[in-house]
C-alpha cells in the first residue's frame, strides 16, 4: 500500500500533481479545479511526510518516486500526465527516469536537475523553534513565525501545516524531523541515466532563479523533447503568482 493521501477533481484524462517542500495537495486545488474544466481528471497528492500522507524517517527522491509508482498501480493508472512543482518537480523527473512508460507528458514547474545550495534553513530553524505545546491559539504561532522576518505569504503558506489534535494540542502535519534530517538530500541533483523521450514542459517564474540560462543545455541534452517557458511577473510559486498564465501554458502544452 502506498498510503498516500489524494484528492480527485474532475473526469477525463488523468494528470497527477506533486507539491513542493512544506506543501500539500491543497496548494494545487484551485489550479486543478480550473484545469479539470477542460476534460482532465486531476489527481492531487500529498507526498510522504507532507499533508495527510504517512510519516517516515526516510526521505529521498528514489522513495518519493517509488511511492508514486505504487500509488498509480493501486489506482490502475498506467499512463498519465504528470506535473510537479519544486521538490515535486524533482520527484516527477526521477519518476519519469525510472518509469518512463507511465508518463505521457511531463510538466516541471520552476526546478531543474541540478543540486541547490539551500534557502530554507531559516524556515526549518523557525519551525523547529516553535514550542507548540505552549501555544494557545494559531495567532500565537503566526506571531512567533513573524519574529523571523518572513513575509505574510510565507507565513500563511507554512500555517497551512498547523493542525490541532483531539487533545487540543497543536501539531505539524508535515514530518518536520524527517524533512530537517534529510534537507541535504532534498537539495541534491536528480540522477538520470540516458535520454528521456517524454514530451516535457519546463516552466520558470521570471523573478525566480531556480532555472537559469546556464541550466538549459544539460536539461535539453537529457530531455531532447523539452521546451522552456517563462511566466512573466511570477516568482518560484508560479501557480500562486500567475495562475491564469500557467493554466494557459499547461493547456496549450497538453492539447498540442
Amino acid at each position: 500500500m502506498s498510503h498516500l493521501n489524494y484528492k480527485i477533481i474532475g473526469e477525463g484524462h488523468p494528470i497527477v500533481f506533486l507539491h513542493g517542500l512544506f506543501g500539500m495537495l491543497d496548494n494545487w486545488q484551485t489550479f486543478a479545479r480550473k484545469l479539470s474544466e477542460h476534460g482532465y481528471m486531476c489527481i492531487i497528492v500529498d507526498q510522504r511526510n507532507h499533508g495527510r500522507s504517512f510519516h517516515s524517517p526516510e526521505f529521498n527522491y528514489e522513495l518519493l518516486s517509488d511511492d508514486l509508482h505504487t500509488f498509480l498501480d493501486e489506482m490502475h493508472i498506467f499512463k498519465t500526465h504528470l506535473l510537479g512543482h519544486s521538490m515535486g518537480g524533482k520527484t516527477a523527473l526521477k519518476f519519469t527516469s525510472e518509469y518512463e512508460d507511465y508518463v505521457e507528458k511531463l510538466i516541471v514547474v520552476d526546478i531543474g536537475l541540478k543540486s541547490y545550495r539551500g534557502g530554507h534553513e531559516l524556515i526549518l530553524d523557525a519551525l523547529n523553534a516553535v514550542q507548540l505545546e505552549e501555544m494557545n491559539d494559531r495567532e500565537a504561532v503566526q506571531e512567533f513565525l513573524g519574529t523571523y522576518g518572513f513575509g505574510k505569504e510565507v507565513i500563511l503558506f507554512l500555517m497551512k501545516n498547523l493542525s490541532r489534535g483531539k487533545d487540543g494540542n497543536f501539531y505539524w502535519k508535515m514530518n518536520l524531523k524527517s524533512l530537517t534530517d534529510h534537507y541535504d538530500e532534498i537539495l541534491e541533483s536528480v540522477m538520470i541515466r540516458g535520454e528521456i523521450d517524454v514530451p516535457t514542459l519546463f516552466v520558470k517564474g521570471e523573478k525566480s532563479r531556480y532555472i537559469i540560462d546556464e541550466d538549459w543545455p544539460l536539461i535539453h541534452s537529457i530531455f531532447p523533447n523539452a521546451e522552456l517557458q517563462t511566466v512573466k511577473g511570477a516568482g518560484h510559486w508560479v501557480h500562486a503568482d500567475a495562475p491564469e498564465e500557467l493554466l494557459s501554458s499547461v493547456l496549450k502544452f497538453l492539447m498540442n
